[in-house]
């Protein structure tokens, strides 16, 4: 029994070994270190957003952008274009969510309208589109994993809009997107930001759940 006991631990730490240190044996400590700040800077910031606090963007902008030149550096141009992406809406998000009249904010949580909607729906097929031909005119529908990568960047681009735009239903959109993203990265290779989404996902849980209740004292 001892022996199965010992087997089975020097599996799990052979498996640790190869899915989580392996791939940075060959990055250098300077990427390391920065993969590591844009984590922490991306955990901060979407815990921010849980409570709601502007201080979201700068956060989350010192991330997105040393996700973007990683990504760069590392030769995932989806993923770096996503970044790029979260970088200027960022901006477009930090200049809605501090227009004040009158000393009072002008945009607090609320739901999705028809004519959002509309947007998102497009947005999202929008981004189906420029995923497929960029993938296509760089070679990279090589796996299952690129077709995954597809359908994630459309879901984050739609979760990111919203976000920016102080709707509810961003939160929906981000948990579906990080629970897909946990796996994925991890088997990319990069463990750090696989371990990321985990905890993206259970903020995004208490971020849903939090925006929910405060939906719902505005409403009253």
């Amino acid at each position: 029994m001892l022996c199965n006991f010992e087997l089975l631990l020097i599996t799990i730490m052979d498996l640790t070994s190869t899915y989580f240190f392996a791939p940075y044996e060959d990055y250098s400590q300077l990427n390391i270190v920065l993969e590591l700040l844009a984590v922490i800077f991306g955990l901060v910031s979407v815990w921010l957003s849980k409570l709601n606090n502007i201080l979201v963007y700068p956060t989350g902008l010192l991330s997105t952008s040393l996700y973007v030149y990683l990504l760069f550096h590392w030769g995932l141009l989806g993923d770096m274009m996503i970044n790029g992406y979260y970088v200027a809406m960022s901006i477009y998000g930090w200049y809605f969510w501090s227009k004040k009249k009158n000393g009072l904010e002008v945009h607090k949580i609320a739901t999705i309208t028809g004519v959002e909607l509309r947007m998102i729906f497009v947005l999202f097929l929008s981004t189906l589109l420029f995923v497929f031909v960029v993938y296509s005119v760089f070679g990279f529908w090589g796996s299952i994993v690129s077709y995954i990568d597809a359908c994630t960047s459309a879901i984050f681009f739609v979760a990111m809009f919203l976000m920016a735009r102080r709707k509810f239903e961003h939160w929906i959109f981000w948990i579906v997107g990080d629970v897909i993203s946990i796996p994925l990265y991890i088997y990319k290779g990069f463990a750090l930001t696989g371990i990321q989404y985990l905890i993206f996902t259970l903020i995004a849980i208490g971020g849903y759940i939090s925006w929910k209740k405060e939906l719902d004292y505005e409403r009253r």
